[in-house]
């Protein structure tokens, strides 16, 4: 059975930084892309960050580069997401989701496929970020 389950989130303020980790069970990591994404009641969901293993390529939204970074940890066969410099204006829902190497890049999952509507293989349930003023 595939899980995805994403820890990490909470209170900060603004400035700080938090390290979101999505633990990955039932999947090999180099087989999928993975992607972070960022959920705000009512606007569309934002592709933060996605990451092809297999394809050696890493996409960072424009909106969080610099402040962003996303890494694997094997070990643990997780998926982390380092956000520091944090605004309040990246208060969200943060899930993780994976689609199949061979039917997707880093780049297309965070942002045409994510436009289009496209279906992810797993997502997590997310974890709340609150960045304070």
């Amino acid at each position: 059975q595939v899980q995805l389950v994403e820890s990490g989130g909470g209170l900060v303020q603004a400035g700080g930084s938090l390290r979101l980790s999505c633990t990955v069970s039932g999947l090999i990591l180099d087989r999928y892309v993975i992607g972070w994404f960022r959920q705000v009641p009512g606007k569309e969901d934002e592709g933060v960050s996605c990451m092809g293993l297999n394809e050696g390529r890493t996409y960072i939204a424009g909106s969080v580069k610099g402040r962003f970074t996303v890494g694997t940890d094997k070990d643990k066969n997780s998926v982390y997401l380092q956000m520091n410099s944090l605004k309040p204006e990246d208060t969200g829902v943060y899930y993780c989701a994976a689609r199949r190497y061979d039917i997707t890049t880093a780049q297309a999952m965070c942002t045409t496929e994510l436009a289009a509507g496209y279906e992810f293989d797993y997502r997590g349930q997310g974890t709340q970020v609150t960045v304070s003023s």
